[in-house]
């Protein structure tokens, strides 16, 4: 069995009264324990379109992992024989060696079978670095830094494939949401793929604050 999510809110839904006890449970430890649901930081319809453009993937990649939720999406519905790279320096843990939000994040990525899950604790311009292995699809969510989200861009899109594609969260404002104009991933994507920056890439869908780009298609004389 996939495990249990409570996705991200949208207004006016966010306005509605948080109980005490989630206040109490909001820590990892809480996921990790299996006594609350993994806290997306998406919401139930960027989740579907995870998986929508996940499928039958070989070589995935996410930036940025936090409890695991968006994992838990992408390894659900990629192909059984593919691998799933998770890509977070888990660096903001009081006590490291608990690491909680880490804990929280490989149990619910395990509670299912399915394609193999390669952990990469670092910051992913580090694992770019040393990077070689064609990918097929990308997700990217880490250092929402303007600066930060175009180093990853361009240091990770050339190792796409043909037909791959690449999801970006929190990079587009959508009623009801959480992002703002002023939002990196958004001032990144406006520029870069709404301007005809990136010609060689194209606006595939959009999902709440979820935009996904994919490769033009060579033209034929």
């Amino acid at each position: 069995m996939s495990a249990r999510i409570r996705f991200a809110k949208t207004a006016p839904n966010r306005d509605v009264r948080i109980s005490g006890t989630q206040r109490w449970t909001a820590h990892p430890v809480f996921a990790w324990a299996g006594l609350r649901p993994v806290q997306a930081q998406h919401t139930e319809a960027e989740h579907g379109a995870l998986e929508k453009y996940g499928r039958n993937r070989r070589s995935a990649v996410e930036l940025g992992v936090a409890e695991g939720a968006s994992a838990v999406a992408i390894r659900d519905v990629m192909d059984p024989g593919g691998t799933l790279y998770l890509v977070d320096p888990y660096h903001l843990s009081r006590v490291p060696v608990l690491n909680f939000l880490q804990r929280a994040a490989h149990r619910a990525v395990s509670a299912k079978s399915g394609p193999k899950v390669v952990w990469l604790q670092e910051f992913s311009y580090e694992a770019a670095d040393e990077w070689s292995t064609p990918i097929d699809f990308l997700f990217i969510d880490g250092d929402h830094r303007e600066e930060a989200v175009e180093q990853d861009w361009k240091q990770w899109s050339p190792f796409l494939e043909p037909g791959g594609v690449a999801a970006f969260h929190d990079a587009r404002v959508f009623p009801g949401g959480w992002t703002r104009e002023d939002h990196g991933p958004v001032r990144f994507v406006d520029q870069v793929f709404r301007t005809g920056q990136e010609s060689e890439w194209t606006i595939l869908d959009e999902v709440d604050s979820l935009v996904v780009v994919a490769r033009r298609r060579p033209t034929t004389e």
